[in-house]
């Protein structure tokens, strides 16, 4: 959510950035905000007035009931009456028109930075960089769930049966190398100076709509019935939560988090051969990083934080790319996002394992996120950044490692999380 003030003074640059994320069905709510605002600031005003005739008036009462003026007296109580029921309708139309301003604003995406290129769609993301050359394969790579039957390490038919399509059963060694990459994810972060945590996996309606935009919470949160609870599609979204209704010290920022959680999602729509199996699932695992820190350095912590993941992924020995995502690619919240792909093999192609964002002060703004100033409080910055979602990372790491015979050669640095195992047969 952008502040109201820069709508106030500079619309424009508000209805271009809308018209640069192809959204130019939002245009009106620009100038539906504006008219609205006035009205609140004219209801404020008009509310200031009765108060101040309220307690003239009623200072007026005592002196003329010591007069023995009574009428007058009384005709003052009468028209002190008439304000109390003018300022409680006064107070029920502002707080009508500031819920609808709110509504509206949470619509408006965020300010997208200036490099951002413009696109509309994921088709149009910029390549940026690649790290490690792909090695050429002598035999051709089967898809990722006949790779994993054939080391027992999968069971999607019992999956369906216990509930539907989305879900799996890991198992043997392929379940340990999951729980291993989850491991190493953690401990490199915690090697990078990041806290482990380990977060709440549901949360409240005020953080969901505190943490992304209502077309985001549509297309992926489940709702728990009866209770005002959603299951969380990634760590981010209770670590950020955490920070709710805080004003932070800036002597303890930045606050530099990884969090572990299982993610649910509704992943809605239909999706190739490619993205079935493990690829696109409703219930996985993901190790995230998370920064809330000075404005005046999110920019730098953005950097530090994909590049941190590319680390993660050459030091595994997995061919990786960065994509500069393009403005009609941005959720809403989002100021930039760089996508982390790693390389496939059996498809020729990368594909995403991780995204880093920049939310800038969008996510701080809705759930009331700020930063003790010496000249007054301000919102503080927040970012989140994929570390590690082994389902994904998992068909990387056997089509990146899978030898003709069908065994999978564990990567080096895994190989003690497995507890010494170097090949899965």
């Amino acid at each position: 959510m952008i502040d109201i003030k820069l709508i106030r003074t500079n619309p424009e640059l508000v209805k271009e950035n809308i018209r640069k994320k192809f959204q130019d069905e939002k245009l009106p709510l620009v100038d539906e905000v504006i008219n609205l605002d006035q009205e609140v600031r004219n209801l404020k005003a008009t509310g200031d007035a009765l108060r101040s005739e309220r307690n003239q008036s009623s200072s007026q009462i005592g002196a003329l009931m010591r007069e023995k003026k009574i009428d007058e007296a009384n005709k003052i109580k009468t028209r002190v009456v008439e304000i109390n029921d003018q300022i409680t309708e006064n107070e029920a139309r502002t707080s009508e028109v500031e819920a609808k301003i709110k509504e509206i604003m949470m619509k408006i995406p965020n300010i997208i930075d200036d490099a951002v290129p413009i696109g509309k769609d994921d088709s149009e993301n910029k390549e940026i960089k690649r790290f490690l050359e792909p090695k050429l394969r002598p035999f051709d790579v089967p898809y990722h769930v006949d790779i994993l039957e054939r080391v027992k390490g999968i069971d999607l038919d019992s999956a369906r049966k216990v509930a539907g399509n989305g879900f799996y059963y890991l198992t043997g060694d392929i379940a340990r190398l999951h729980s291993a990459v989850t491991a190493y994810a953690r401990d490199f972060m915690i090697g990078k100076g990041f806290t482990y945590c380990i977060p709440p996996f549901m949360i409240r309606s005020n953080v969901v709509t505190g943490v992304m935009s209502f077309a985001e919470m549509d297309a992926m949160m489940y709702k728990i019935e009866g209770e005002d609870l959603y299951l969380i599609g990634t760590s981010e979204h209770s670590m950020i939560g955490k920070f709710i209704d805080t004003i932070l010290d800036k002597k303890d920022l930045p606050y530099t988090l990884t969090s572990y959680s299982p993610c649910f999602r509704k992943e809605k729509g239909a999706h190739g051969i490619e993205e079935r199996g493990i690829y696109r699932i409703h219930q996985f695992e993901k190790q995230e990083m998370i920064v809330v820190c000075e404005p005046t350095d999110s920019k730098e912590w953005f950097e530090k934080m994909y590049n941190y993941t590319v680390e993660l992924f050459v030091s595994m020995g997995i061919p990786v790319r960065t994509l500069e995502c393009c403005s009609g690619d941005l959720a809403d919240l989002k100021v930039r996002s760089i996508d982390v792909e790693a390389w496939s093999p059996r498809q020729q192609k990368y594909f995403e394992v991780g995204s880093c964002s920049n939310l800038g002060d969008a996510q701080a703004r809705r759930l009331g996120i700020r930063i003790k100033g010496e000249n007054g409080n301000y919102f503080a910055h927040t970012l989140n950044n994929t570390v590690a979602a082994p389902p994904r990372m998992l068909i990387a790491l056997i089509e990146n490692y899978l030898n003709e015979d069908g065994s999978i050669t564990v990567p080096e640095v895994l190989v003690p999380y497995m507890g010494g195992t170097k090949v899965i047969k």
